[in-house]
């Protein structure tokens, strides 16, 4: 019987999908969007990882061959970084998600002050630019240090290395987990905590035997985000690292300094699968082992935990890591604004004055290309959010897995799949604008993605039903009444895509070019040159321009989600239905 069902079941779902399909062939705009979305993904996801996959399986005539992956196994130094590697993402995930539960505790759970001072430090790493923290830790604890030598009078010290890496890393993603288990813990029902305190339950006891539990998945997925982060990461390590190398800038060091993309394609690959599978343990196991207890009844307001013993030790703990945040911070821009940092503190403008000569274009580059993307995203993530949320019809399953894989491959392998996609054959693109703005544009629209497909499933169906029935077509009804409702979810992708696509680094690093440098390629080039005061200039006006431009996106958000005059119900419908008459 139960057989009988399952069957019965899949039958009515291919036989869904085969009238959706045969009513999206009537449907030309909708038809059209598909499959310019099924191009675009094949030309600009596929293809390039294709691409790279089929390069480092053969050899230099193109013959199938595994001996550069044999020769990088066999080699104990490639096997030693990649040990590394995963060492150093475990450790980084482990601290930052507790630090991260520990500050989405606090906020969520407790009544202590300053909540909305806590949420922005909990945020501010993830909106800044990259080499910032790595800045800080120079400035204080290097040979010229300000803690090391100008009080502790230590001149040998080395900041460089795993120590320092880890420090760098925790406190540039643990806003990754603090945002995913913000959420987790907001959504469960404050009945069941209440519950268990009214039964003789010690808060304690509550948490260990109550939120814990239902907090697992969160946790889980906050671990395994923050274990992505670190392996991608590149400019943490090429910056701070030392000798403490890892797979990404063992790549980069072998591309640029001994020009073998052979070997740097395979040890690329060797980044990729763990990347790859804790993206896909986080998406299709985690996320489906909610065990958070959500009903239509409503529930009562949650009693934050007033007890001292409790919410001051959180309190503190929280304080001391926005402290060291707002140290480290304020010491970059104190030292953009010094003459030679360690050697003479005069207060100077020159810093700025350098940074804008010699690094005007690359930092207009960075905006212009940025603002393209983010457009571009935003608008490419709304209409694959309308295809995908509510339809089911062949290739739709293809759209959904492509359209988000870029967000799990690394940048450094997004770089080297695309230099070897299109640097020649054709579409030859290399050297360009174009490929910097496809390259933001595909690592970026996940987050728009989710977010609009998240609005739309919240959209009853009636309503395009009706706008259907009253004679509007597709495009219509996505025009006059899904993109209305997706207007929140636009310019919150816009928003990412911006801040990531000017933040950049490792997806950029083999793809810029001399017309067409970024601001951080930049800064990293500053830092080659140990021309610090220099790289914090630079990194204090990126600060600058995303917090004005974060501010304009907001300020948009407002005013085209403020309320507005009533229309008659259906009015836009009519008046289609008229002309269409």
């Amino acid at each position: 019987m139960a057989n009988a069902a399952g069957s019965g079941g899949k039958s009515a779902a291919r036989l869904k999908r085969r009238n959706e399909t045969k009513m999206i062939m009537r449907q030309p705009i909708m038809l059209v969007a598909i499959l310019a979305v099924i191009v675009l993904l094949l030309l600009f996801v596929v293809y390039p990882l294709v691409k790279v996959l089929l390069f480092s399986l053969t050899d230099e005539t193109g013959a199938f061959s595994l001996a550069t992956a044999a020769e990088i196994f066999s080699t104990s130094r490639y096997l030693k970084t990649f040990g590394r590697t995963m060492l150093l993402g475990v450790i980084v995930a482990v601290i930052a998600t507790f630090i991260g539960y520990v500050f989405a505790y606090t906020i969520t759970r407790t009544n202590v002050p300053c909540k909305g001072f806590l949420k922005t430090i909990a945020t501010l790493p993830i909106l800044s630019p990259p080499f910032i923290l790595c800045l800080s830790i120079i400035f204080l604890f290097g040979r010229q240090g300000l803690i090391t030598n100008g009080l502790l009078h230590i001149t040998d010290n080395d900041v460089y290395g795993m120590g320092s890496l880890i420090v760098v890393q925790v406190l540039s993603f643990f806003p990754i987990a603090y945002m995913t288990l913000s959420g987790i813990l907001s959504s469960i029902d404050a009945s069941v905590e209440d519950a268990a305190c009214n039964m003789g339950a010690s808060r304690w006891h509550t948490f260990w035997t109550v939120t814990f539990p239902l907090s697992l998945p969160g946790i889980i997925s906050g671990c395994l985000l923050v274990f992505i982060q670190s392996l991608e990461d590149f400019s943490n390590p090429a910056t701070i690292g030392g000798d403490f190398t890892t797979l990404s800038v063992e790549v980069y060091q072998i591309i640029t300094g001994s020009y073998d993309m052979q070997k740097g394609s395979v040890l690329a690959l060797l980044m990729l699968v763990p990347t790859m599978v804790a993206y896909l343990l986080n998406k299709y196991w985690v996320n489906k082992k909610s065990f958070v207890t959500v009903t239509g009844k409503p529930t009562q307001a949650r009693k934050l935990i007033d007890e001292a013993h409790i919410k001051w030790p959180l309190f503190i703990f929280c304080m001391l890591v926005a402290a060291v945040i707002i140290l480290f911070y304020g010491t970059v821009v104190f030292g953009s604004f010094v003459k030679t940092w360690g050697y003479d503190y005069t207060l100077t403008l020159d810093q700025y004055s350098r940074a804008l000569q010699q690094g005007w274009d690359s930092l207009r580059n960075s905006i212009v290309l940025g603002l393209v993307a983010a457009l571009i995203g935003g608008l490419l993530g709304m209409v694959i959010a309308y295809i995908t949320a509510k339809r089911d019809y062949y290739g739709k399953r293809f759209i959904e897995v492509s359209s988000v894989l870029m967000f799990a491959v690394p940048g450094t392998v997004l770089g080297i799949a695309y230099i070897l996609a299109f640097n020649t054959g054709f579409l030859v693109l290399t050297g360009t604008a174009t490929i910097l703005v496809i390259v933001f544009v595909f690592r970026n629209m996940p987050v728009a993605i989710e977010s609009g497909t998240t609005t739309l499933l919240q959209i009853d169906n009636s309503i395009e039903e009706a706008s259907t029935i009253l004679g509007a077509g597709s495009g219509y009804s996505f025009r006059r009444i899904s993109l209305p409702m997706l207007r929140n979810a636009f310019f919150s992708g816009l928003v990412y895509s911006f801040v990531k696509a000017i933040t950049a680094v490792s997806a950029i690093i083999f793809l810029v070019s001399p017309r067409w440098d970024l601001v951080t390629s930049k800064i990293y080039t500053l830092f080659d040159q140990a021309k610090y005061s220099q790289a914090a200039a630079f990194v204090t006006m990126m600060v600058i321009i995303l917090l004005v431009f974060i501010g304009i996106f907001n300020g948009l958000i407002n005013l085209l989600l403020a309320p507005r005059s009533r229309v008659p119900k259906g009015a836009g419908i009519h008046e289609k239905t008229e002309e269409t008459k």
